[in-house]
């Protein structure tokens, strides 16, 4: 698993953080992130920003992407935040079948857009835990 994409719905709270975690967890690996109705060239939501420079990581640079078929064909391993995600994808892109996956196995990651701080530090937290799962699995992969 050389080729990781993170998805969310407008590729500015969620798919930067897990993309910038896993990106640090794996050095060595091509990560990046897009949405399924990506808000496209916009920058990565401010609390998103604050929360990643918080931890050490820098979201400044990123600009939102609309997910399409080459990325889709490209990436070995889709994270997606929640199970509706995963059901659209497959459903746009028949070929991404048994390579999509949650980032939680057991609940939906909460979108934070336009909500307080505390929904981002809850979405955080949850991105946290699945992205160091996962990162864990593709090491152990090779």
């Amino acid at each position: 698993m050389q080729r990781i994409l993170t998805l969310c719905i407008g590729n500015i709270c969620r798919s930067p953080l897990a993309e910038a975690l896993l990106a640090r967890e794996l050095p060595d690996r091509v990560v990046w992130s897009a949405g399924l109705s990506a808000l496209v060239g916009a920058p990565a939501d401010p609390l998103s920003i604050l929360l990643a420079a918080e931890q050490g990581l820098d979201l400044r640079a990123h600009r939102a992407q609309q997910v399409n078929s080459q990325m889709c064909q490209r990436a070995d391993l889709i994270l997606v935040m929640e199970q509706h995600q995963r059901a659209e994808l497959e459903r746009r892109y028949p070929l991404t079948r048994g390579r999509v996956y949650c980032l939680l196995a057991e609940r939906d990651i909460a979108d934070p857009f336009r909500q307080p701080r505390t929904a981002f530090e809850t979405a955080y937290a949850d991105i946290a835990r699945g992205t160091a799962d996962w990162a864990a699995r593709v090491r152990q992969l090779g």
